[in-house]
């Protein structure tokens, strides 16, 4: 018996559960928005400095 051809098909299951934090276009992260080199180091040493103490 094939079980994989019982009951019907299983359709709309390719929505996302939740929206990211990051998300294109969002307040955080613009659609026309790239950072600079120099602007995203500026940030990640932020965060270092910041989970550092």
């Amino acid at each position: 018996m094939d079980y994989g051809k019982q009951g019907g098909p299983k359709l709309g299951r390719n929505a996302p559960r939740h929206s990211e934090h990051n998300a294109k276009g969002t307040e955080k992260n613009p659609y026309s928005k790239r950072e600079s080199k120099a602007e995203l180091l500026a940030r990640m040493k932020k965060a270092a400095a910041q989970k550092d103490g």
